[in-house]
């Protein structure tokens, strides 16, 4: 093999590992991107389902609070 081939070969030898190196690089931070918007989503989710679990109480005397003011308004018409 004369030098030059074998600089070439060399030189895109190293070349194949530094965009390697970049390819992993790339997979990991969208492996690390997926986890992090699933995470996001499970925090978004949770915190709208924790709400109503705590906001269901209230909601439900406003409700029978305005059951009750319509039956009443019911009986006065009548």
């Amino acid at each position: 093999m004369d030098p030059e081939s074998k600089k070439l070969l060399q030189d895109t030898f190293a070349l194949t590992q530094e965009n390697t190196s970049m390819l992993r690089s790339m997979r990991r931070s969208m492996r690390l991107q997926r986890i992090m918007s699933f995470v996001y989503w499970l925090f978004i989710i949770g915190s709208a389902i924790g709400a109503y679990y705590l906001i269901q109480p209230y909601v439900e005397q406003y409700k029978n609070l305005y059951n009750s003011t319509s039956n009443i308004f019911k009986d006065f018409q009548q």
